[in-house]
């Protein structure tokens, strides 16, 4: 099992380049199951996750190819779902990746029938996929949950196999609910709209793949989306929209470790109240007019100012944000209050971040951090995916050297985290377990 040796204390100097959101990618590649023709993608970030999904797929009978360049040199991923052979995502690939659950809709609509594992992933809470079914259901879907597995079939209306639409109104907001009826109703017949759906650029930019598709959707970055359903979709040719978590975790580093970056490909617009705390904090942003590039800086041995937050659904402050925002304010002047209101379980990279030295305490759902003057150096281990991220930024401003354990989980969100930054000046290294035995 791989891990990252961190020695902290240098600020980070350079230009680093912010690869395809993960959280949009996923979603994406699913929608290839809704048409026989091929997707040609840009931008898709080379992470354990998107492995995970497109080996789902290829099992279920998609051909998958990545090896073709753009003229910029950046991969093309193309996916060719013309000869699915399985309605089936089984419970040994869906068990590490709860984006996985994303598959029902796109077969459900195509296909009329699927059968997909109820999902894991991290242990940040528990997710429940309750709105997706209810939200497929409206559609006309009779589904049935037994052993594990969700059985979902579409209602036959003149011997075809076919959704139908309905309006749709989930109980609470749902990234991945949303993602999932929006691509189920694309071919559903007639017209859905979706109330109360989420208004994340991931959701948004899922939708404009849609359209590129061919399919008739409007009201996209509202909660109000309405789908008139087509026959057929087609193939289309897509980039991936930045990564803003990845961004903004960049950014926390330099306000930790002082220095100055630039960001590249960034999408500035999305990253609304990232960048309003960062700028509470003291760190300076430059950001160009189409928002693609970032430049950061804080001077060394300045002190952060605290920042207090709720984490709330876009364009609120993001839950995937919380623990790299804490892991400055345990370094800052001041108290800092954090309450957590999207998912019951997120606050498990306290403890680790404590190890550090950090002063945390927590009352429910609300971290209260009193910033210190400096973090010492030690072990940690990642709990989940943004938790690792946290640890990695802490240890660059950290004393000493820490080694952060656990590292898979930071392979499914950050593509190549440890040779961006040491790019940009850090003292990063990974220990495979070979090297460490």
């Amino acid at each position: 099992m791989d891990k990252l040796l961190i020695t902290g204390g240098t600020p980070l100097r350079g230009d680093m380049t912010i690869s395809g959101a993960k959280n949009a990618a996923l979603p994406i590649i699913a929608a290839s199951l809704l048409t026989a023709e091929p997707l040609h993608l840009g931008n898709v970030p080379h992470l354990a996750d998107i492995n995970t999904l497109s080996t789902l797929l290829k099992r279920m009978g998609c051909i998958i190819n990545r090896d073709i360049k753009h003229a910029d040199g950046d991969d093309l991923f193309t996916i060719n779902a013309a000869n699915i052979h399985s309605q089936e995502a089984p419970y040994d690939l869906v068990k590490t990746m709860r984006a996985s659950i994303l598959v029902l809709g796109p077969l459900l609509a195509r296909f009329g029938h699927a059968k997909v594992s109820l999902p894991g992933g991290c242990a940040i809470g528990q997710r429940p996929v309750d709105q997706h079914i209810k939200g497929l259901q409206a559609l006309g879907a009779n589904i049935t949950v037994e052993g594990g597995y969700i059985y979902a079939t579409a209602p036959t209306v003149n011997g075809e196999r076919r959704l139908q639409g309905s309006l749709v109104r989930t109980d609470m907001i749902t990234v991945t609910g949303t993602e999932n009826l929006l691509m189920a109703a694309c071919l559903a017949r007639g017209e859905t709209i979706l109330e109360n759906a989420a208004r994340e650029p991931e959701v948004s930019d899922l939708a404009h793949l849609l359209v590129a598709m061919g399919a008739n959707i409007s009201g996209i970055g509202t909660d109000r989306l309405v789908i008139q359903g087509v026959d057929t979709l087609h193939g289309a040719n897509y980039t991936v929209m930045p990564d803003r978590i990845e961004a903004g975790t960049f950014l926390c580093a330099v306000a930790m470790t002082g220095g100055e970056i630039t960001l590249h490909k960034t999408d500035a617009a999305s990253m609304g109240a990232t960048l309003d705390k960062l700028r509470e904090c003291g760190l300076k942003l430059n950001i160009n007019a189409d928002g693609t590039c970032i430049q950061a800086s804080m001077s060394v041995g300045t002190i952060p100012s605290a920042m207090s937050f709720q984490t709330r659904e876009y364009p609120g402050f993001a839950t995937d944000m919380q623990a790299q925002i804490m892991a400055v304010n345990t370094i800052a002047n001041g108290v800092a209050t954090i309450s957590e209101h999207i998912f019951e379980n997120r606050f498990m990279h306290v403890q680790e971040l404590c190890r550090l030295g950090a002063d945390i305490t927590i009352d429910g759902h609300t971290a209260i951090v009193r910033g210190i003057k400096q973090l010492n150096g030690a072990p940690v281990i990642a709990t989940d995916l943004r938790a690792s991220a946290c640890l990695v930024i802490a240890a660059l401003a950290a004393k000493g050297q820490s080694v952060l354990d656990r590292v898979y989980h930071l392979d499914r969100g950050y593509e190549q985290m440890e040779i961006k930054l040491r790019a940009v000046g850090a003292q990063i290294e990974r220990i495979s377990h070979k090297q460490s035995a």
